[in-house]
């Protein structure tokens, strides 16, 4: 059994990246796994402050005491971590994106994860989502030992909702969930 963390980045409700990571967490709990959802929307995200104190002390705890801080401590002991983004410009979330400069304290110590998927939806094609692969794909670069693994984007979707039309994709979903 692994312990799965999934954060949605959307703050649309019935979103379409949000939708993807439901049925990617349906397919991992039905294998047996540990699954908790943490969505953006709501919660006090301060902009990493780029001093670095996080580098210095063990514990990799962030000097602002907020709900980045306390999502990258439940980041810290997944074995798998899944983003779910709409595509905004090209790229992952500003929300998404602020999580992830946030967890800059995990880089020096040890941490549990070594998978990760992203789920995203875009109104273009598939072309649109190559940028936020590769923002989490550069983040993913910084640890040691960590992979992507799994990708799936609902493209040419800009209607909320509209990925549970695509039956093929949601069943895609469920399976990469399903094979961990």
């Amino acid at each position: 059994m692994k312990k799965l963390l999934v954060i949605s980045s959307s703050f649309r409700e019935g979103s379409n990246s949000e939708l993807l990571a439901r049925e990617f967490m349906r397919g991992a709990i039905e294998a047996g796994n540990e699954v908790e959802l943490i969505t953006l929307k709501g919660k006090k995200l301060g902009f990493c402050l780029g001093c670095l104190a996080c580098q210095s002390v063990k514990d990799g705890h962030c000097v602002q005491r907020d709900d980045a801080d306390l999502i990258a401590q439940k980041m810290k002991d997944a074995d798998v971590l899944c983003f779910a983004t709409p595509i905004y410009y090209y790229g992952v979330s500003g929300q998404l994106k602020t999580m992830l400069d946030r967890a800059n304290p995990l880089f020096p110590i040890s941490y549990a994860y070594r998978d990760v998927y992203l789920m995203c939806s875009c109104a273009e094609d598939e072309s649109a989502a190559a940028r936020a692969v590769d923002c989490v794909q550069g983040w993913i670069d910084c640890f040691e030992g960590v992979e992507l693994r799994g990708v799936l984007c609902c493209c040419e979707g800009d209607e909320p909702g509209c990925v549970k039309m695509r039956t093929e994709l949601m069943s895609e979903a469920y399976e990469l969930g399903k094979s961990i």
